[in-house]
């Protein structure tokens, strides 16, 4: 894969999980057969996490917190590995996404919406890499201890690594996007079904 391509795969980051945590582990998908890290810089870890909405104040700062790639990079991979064994119904071992949740530093703040009316948020403290990963971290507990496993998926398509959360109201869905593995497939099946037919 080229610089250009994978650049412009950054700028769009692949958000078809249907969820934000499942959504960080897509940012390891499969491209010309090979796992590329979107994921390359603070700046990458920043903008994902603004997409996935969870803006961070570390792009007003000159210096931003230490080691924010390698520290997504260690969540990622800790969350990866619980998702993992929960499909695989195994029990999870979750001191290391106990030890993130551990850092986070956060407060509630009252605060007026565009309407006037009053509504309460959470601020996160953001001056280490754990405290700007806090609102992933704990929506990956969240996450993990609520989700439906039986609809956390793995795209259906044999090329295919990303995960996704079917939402569905049937509950059948079988590609991470309908646009990219799924047209794949369908046109695919199609060209097979012509030759045999042919």
């Amino acid at each position: 894969m080229t610089e250009q391509n994978q650049a412009g795969i950054q700028e769009n980051f692949l958000m078809v999980a249907d969820h934000p945590v499942l959504d960080l582990l897509n940012t390891v998908p499969q491209i010309d057969g090979a796992r590329v890290d979107l994921l390359q810089s603070d700046g990458d870890v920043i903008r994902w996490m603004a997409l996935a909405g969870w803006p961070s104040r570390q792009t007003n700062r000159t210096n931003p917190a230490p080691s924010l790639l390698k520290t997504t990079r260690n969540l990622r991979d800790t969350i990866r590995a619980l998702v993992e064994n929960l499909k695989a119904g195994k029990r999870p071992d979750v001191s290391s996404l106990n030890g993130f949740l551990k850092l986070s530093r956060s407060h509630l703040v009252l605060q007026s919406a565009k309407d006037g009316r009053l509504e309460v948020a959470r601020e996160w403290q953001q001056h280490t890499a754990e405290e700007v990963l806090a609102p992933v971290a704990e929506a990956a507990a969240e996450f993990l201890a609520t989700a439906d496993f039986e609809l956390v998926r793995r795209c259906e398509d044999s090329d295919c690594v990303l995960w996704f959360y079917d939402r569905t109201r049937s509950h059948h869905r079988r590609w991470c996007s309908m646009a990219t593995c799924g047209n794949r497939n369908k046109v695919a099946a199609y060209r097979e079904r012509k030759q045999r037919q042919g």
